[in-house]
């Protein structure tokens, strides 16, 4: 596998966790045990994929003003996150901050997929797509499973 498919087969599963967050209810098992993995999902995508995918895209001036607003969007969803730790489950702005966190999140995915994978194919070696996908995945699952 490359860094593409890596990183496309962990933006399916950051897809399918939003949308069942915001199908969830009140201060149920469901809501919590949801949440905790993509929040944990999110935290480990996004730190693998800043060292692993976005560092060698900075070195590349094609790739270098996408990469710098990709990772800004990281900060942006990381701050829902925070958000939606510290609301009452409960509370109608908990779910509106979850249905704020999916606009964001599926908008900054499907950015990255369409506009800077694109980019990056061109910037990248084979190699390099091979060996990032690797490292990647390594550290994923350090991250994933302690």
């Amino acid at each position: 596998m490359d860094i593409f498919e890596e990183l496309r087969a962990d933006h399916e599963i950051q897809r399918d966790l939003i949308a069942r967050l915001v199908e969830t209810t009140g201060d149920s098992e469901e809501r919590k045990a949801v949440f905790s993995r993509l929040s944990e999902a999110l935290e480990a995508h996004a730190a693998a994929e800043e060292r692993y995918f976005y560092v060698p895209l900075m070195e590349s001036d094609l790739t270098q003003d996408k990469a710098r607003h990709s990772v800004a969007e990281h900060k942006e969803l990381d701050d829902f996150v925070e958000q939606l730790e510290e609301y009452d489950r409960t509370a109608p702005a908990w779910l509106e901050t979850a249905r704020d966190l999916e606009h964001r999140l599926t908008h900054h995915l499907d950015e990255e997929e369409h506009e800077v994978f694109q980019l990056a194919g061109k910037a990248l070696t084979e190699t390099q797509k091979t060996d990032l996908a690797s490292e990647y995945r390594a550290m994923m699952r350090e991250r994933m499973d302690p």
